[in-house]
């Protein structure tokens, strides 16, 4: 099994900076299987080559309990091709030995760490499970042009065909960080198997090594299947928190330009940060309706336990469906939990949360309904941290497709400016011991405000 990186740059033999991996030595590391190389076969003025090269010990394949090569009573765990492809074993062997480049430091050449660079990477009989092409559909649209050499399953009788094992030649211009971290989850991809069994921290291990490129990739539901071993509860878990993590980098590049980022997304990273200020750690999403914000919860790790309450059950129902609740293992369905239950209500199973939140949700209640809204939130229930947000009237003026003393949504009860929210927010804080601040969230108007106002509530 052999990978070789090759770079051609103003300063060839920077190559061995960003690998840590010194250009005149012949570097090895024990694995657990067998021992890595590292070795440069070209050094010259124009181009650097390093080569990782695995011995693997048959024997030892077979006598490892925690290595999975296929039945046990089966024969194919004893005669199989582990030791002569390039596969999930090549990977590991990566995280190894090109540990420190894969996060992408070098403290001698930072700037080209960062960079983008000329890479032309070989990889030698890659066992590829799947349709004609797959390398190309998982490495193209990274920004590598692909090359794939068929092997034949025996050169000295071409009319057999070819195998199913390919030498693949990747050119293109990326941080060297970047192209590793890539190879080292598209590897087990392409073959469509692992040499260990998944654990749960396999999920940290995609996303870590995914940062950045993977939920964007237009394969992302395919990629995450396969790395995770088929494991349904994983993946849902996975495309879950990719999901999220593509919401974070839209707004990342959007954020020169505030109009272009919906209110709905200002909005949640407005709950989401005091949230995180008030280091809440379970959280009652009151009113939850489809999940929106049960999605952005569930994802965060710093939360342990989460509830979404509803008074539909239709809407818990779709929820559910979008969280994909009945994919994830028992554990990951012990930390969210749905409720049927009104925000008027008095529910004993509400309290003992650090925080609540009724994210656009005042505004659905009957005004004269707001004195029991209060009772069961701030009287029963009382949580350390209340998060309340609310359209702001004063606003709606700058909508031009809304006529004038008309609501945002049908279904609102009232709209309040920004006064008589602060008046009401106070009166709240005071009377069930509270105190309560202020904020506006989104794009604000020097005479308007913001489109939305936030009242955070700490008990006192």
């Amino acid at each position: 099994m052999l990978i070789t990186i090759s770079y051609s740059g103003p300063e060839p033999g920077d190559l061995g900076y960003l690998l840590h991996k010194h250009p005149a030595k012949v570097q090895s590391y024990d694995l657990s299987v067998g021992r890595a190389h590292v070795f440069y076969p070209e050094f010259s003025d124009g181009k650097c080559t390093a080569a990782l090269m695995l011995e693997l010990d048959a024997l030892e394949l077979v006598s490892k309990r925690h290595i999975r090569l296929g039945a046990r009573k089966g024969l194919d765990h004893y005669v199989n091709d582990r030791p002569y492809v390039s596969s999930s074993i090549m990977s590991m062997a990566m995280g190894k030995v090109f540990r420190t480049a894969m996060t992408g430091r070098c403290d001698s050449r930072p700037d080209l760490a960062a960079s983008p660079i000329p890479l032309e990477i070989t990889l030698s009989t890659v066992p590829v499970h799947g349709e004609a092409g797959l390398p190309k559909r998982l490495f193209e649209p990274l920004g590598w042009k692909v090359t794939e050499h068929r092997l034949p399953l025996d050169p000295a009788f071409p009319e057999w065909g070819d195998s199913d094992y390919v030498n693949l030649t990747l050119a293109g211009c990326l941080r060297l960080r970047d192209a590793l971290r890539q190879i080292y989850v598209l590897l087990p991809v392409i073959d469509d198997s692992k040499h260990y069994w998944v654990a749960d921290d396999e999920v940290g291990k995609l996303l870590r090594a995914g940062e950045g490129w993977l939920s964007t990739h237009p394969a992302r539901g395919f990629i995450s299947n396969r790395y995770l071993a088929h494991q349904r509860s994983m993946t849902t878990q996975a495309n879950l928190l990719m999901g999220n993590d593509q919401d974070a980098m839209n707004d990342k590049a959007a954020e020169a330009d505030p109009q272009s980022r919906p209110l709905k997304v200002l909005r949640t990273e407005a709950v989401m940060g005091a949230l995180h200020e008030e280091r809440a750690r379970s959280v009652v999403d009151m009113g939850c309706g489809e999940g929106a914000l049960l999605k952005i919860l569930f994802a965060d790790p710093t939360i342990s336990r989460i509830v979404g309450t509803d008074v539909s059950a239709q809407m818990l129902d779709r929820a559910e469906e979008r969280l994909r609740l009945r994919e994830l293992s028992e554990r990951q369905q012990e930390r969210l939990q749905l409720l049927q239950s009104s925000a008027t209500y008095l529910d004993d199973r509400l309290r003992g949360y650090d925080a609540m939140v009724l994210m656009e949700v005042i505004e659905h209640i009957d005004l004269e309904r707001l004195p029991a809204l209060a009772a069961a939130v701030f009287g029963h229930a009382r949580p350390k941290t209340v998060v309340v947000t609310s359209p702001n009237a004063e606003y709606n003026q700058l909508y031009p497709g809304l006529a004038c003393g008309s609501f945002r949504h049908p279904d609102h009860r009232f709209e309040w400016s920004r006064s008589d929210f602060q008046q009401w927010a106070s009166e709240q804080a005071a009377l069930w011991n509270y105190t309560v601040e202020h904020r506006g969230v989104g794009e604000h108007d020097d005479k308007f405000g913001t489109p939305t106002q936030l009242a955070l509530f700490r008990r006192a």
